[in-house]
Order: C-alpha cells, then sequence, then structure tokens
C-alpha cells in the first residue's frame, strides 16, 4: 500500500543539532530526523551541508516534497562566500527535493515557532546568542549575535567559558575549589590549572558550551548564581535592543522556563509579552505550509 503522501519539510539547525520535520496538509507531523549541528561558522561547512541534507532526506522518506524552509545559524557565511553556498546548492539537491529550499535564519524559525503574528522580536539562547527584530515574518535588525569569538553573551558557549574561567582563577589564587570548580574539574578530567587549560584547549572552542549546564546545577554557589544573573541581564539587554511591538519569543535550551537562566530571563523581561517558541523546525515547516497549503494550524496552537 502507497503510504506517501505531499508534504512541506522545516528544519531548524544551530551549532549543536539539526531537527528537521515532513508535515502534510493537515499539519500532521508524518517524519522526524536529527544530527549534529550544522553552523558552517562551528562546523566544516561540508560537514555541516551533509548533516542537514541528510536530515531532509530522513525526515522526507517516502514523501512527496511541496516545499522546504531551512532555518539555520550561520546564514551569513552562506551569503559571503559563495564556494560554501555551492556546497549546501549541492547538499540541498542530494536531498531528494524538488527545488532549492527557501533558507532563514534560525531566528526566523524560532519566530515562527512561537507565534503567528508577523511582528515581534526573538531571542535565542542555545549554543550562541542574537535577538532580531522581525516585521513580516522576516528579520530586519539584529543585537548580538557575533558569534563565539566575538560575543554571544549570555549563550552556553558564554556560560561555559565563565564557567571555567572562574575555576581557573580559583586555582591560580590557591583557592578552596567550590562545587562549580569541582563540578568543572571532574568534567574535564584533570585536577589542576595547567590540566584545565589543556584539556579545553584540546577540543573545538565551541565545546566549551558543554560545561553551561554545570552552572545551572550548582546554584547554591555564588559563583554560578553570578554567571546566571549576569547571562540573564546579557541575554535581557539583547532583547531590548532589538525589540519592536509585538511578543518576544524566547527560543534556546538556556531560554527555557526551566533552566534557571531562562527563568530569570522573564523576570527582568516582565514587562514584556514573553512566549516561548516551540520546535523550531515546526516553525520552519508551518512557514513552508503557509506558501504549499495555504497554512495549517500554528503548532504552538495545540
Amino acid at each position: 500500500m502507497n503510504t506517501a503522501r505531499r508534504v512541506v519539510v522545516g528544519v531548524d539547525g544551530g551549532g549543536t543539532a539539526v531537527r528537521a520535520v515532513a508535515v502534510d496538509p493537515s499539519g500532521q507531523v508524518v517524519g522526524r530526523a536529527a544530527g549534529g549541528g550544522v553552523n558552517p561558522n562551528s562546523h566544516p561547512p561540508e560537514v555541516a551541508a551533509a548533516r542537514v541534507a541528510e536530515a531532509i532526506a530522513a525526515a522526507l522518506g517516502p514523501h512527496t516534497p511541496a516545499g522546504c524552509v531551512v532555518g539555520m545559524a550561520g546564514t551569513a557565511k552562506l551569503r559571503a562566500d559563495p564556494a560554501v553556498a555551492a556546497l549546501f546548492d549541492r547538499a540541498f539537491a542530494g536531498a531528494g527535493l524538488t527545488g532549492p529550499p527557501l533558507v532563514l535564519t534560525d531566528a526566523e524559525v524560532a519566530f515562527a515557532a512561537g507565534t503567528d503574528e508577523p511582528d515581534g522580536t526573538v531571542l535565542i539562547g542555545g549554543t550562541g546568542s542574537i535577538a532580531c527584530r522581525v516585521e513580516g515574518r522576516r528579520r530586519v535588525a539584529t543585537a548580538g549575535g557575533f558569534g563565539w569569538l566575538l560575543g554571544d553573551e549570555g549563550s552556553a558557549f558564554w556560560v561555559g567559558r565563565e564557567a571555567v574561567r572562574a575555576t581557573l582563577r580559583a586555582l591560580q589564587t590557591g583557592a578552596a575549589p567550590g562545587p562549580l570548580a569541582r563540578s568543572v574539574l571532574g568534567a574535564a578530567g584533570v585536577d589542576d590549572f595547567g590540566g584545565l587549560i589543556t584539556a579545553c584547549n584540546a577540543r573545538p572552542p565551541i565545546a566549551l558550551a558543554s560545561y553551561a549546564p554545570l552552572v545551572t546545577a550548582a546554584l547554591a554557589d555564588p559563583v554560578a548564581a553570578d554567571i546566571v544573573e549576569r547571562a540573564a541581564l546579557a541575554l535581557c539587554a539583547e532583547a531590548e535592543a532589538a525589540w519592536v511591538a509585538g511578543p518576544v519569543v524566547l527560543a534556546g535550551a538556556l531560554a527555557h522556563a526551566g533552566n534557571p537562566i531562562g527563568g530569570r530571563l522573564r523576570e527582568v523581561l516582565g514587562a514584556h509579552r514573553v512566549v516561548a517558541a516551540v520546535d523550531g523546525a515546526l516553525g520552519a515547516a508551518w512557514l513552508a505550509g503557509l506558501d504549499a497549503f495555504g497554512g495549517f494550524a500554528h503548532p504552538a496552537s495545540g
């Protein structure tokens, strides 16, 4: 029996992971896939492109594509570097699509995953951080988003780096390691100053984001509590800088209500109408469905 359907594919990809969904005209998800990080600024572009294509193909399965929206971090690299753009074009062509996808920023699909309104603000607190002003469902201005080397304040990378830096300062001064410092040393598998520096430098810089959960798990430690407070304030400042009338959509693991940083962020954003993004891939699929099917129920409505 042929169970193939006409579907749209939505993709949401960042520095840590990519997720793809296939959705039929009724709004039912008929395929899902996931893979590793796809930001071409933090991963080799050929690896990032292959991961996106693999996720699209796996989510699509036997179904017939009617459209595809790809939201991903690092789209500026595709616009700035023709060779990288060509890599992604070839990958998309081999993913089973009948035409090129609409490539948007991860912020645009995150906004669509939180609201069906066309205008507002989106703040992403994930591996990286960025806030965007959205008008007509497209990004028109940004705050932050400079990447791990130049900014991304309040992001998982920033939080993890601050945890390591605080640990190094404690070790350097001979202070007894507190709960956070002990957790960092344990996660790195070392017990001294030089070992921690060596362990961190042996991994890709973006791997510092893996230390972020240690901070939110050690709130009784004043050092961890201070990092959480500074992260929430940094993210709030980005949102305020990009703000426009409408909802403020929060996306990313650190901005989640269940995360201490996300909880504090909601407190400092108290004057604004804050909503949470659902799965960004569903937001991307919803945008694709507007064009292909005339729309279906917004993912946040159910």
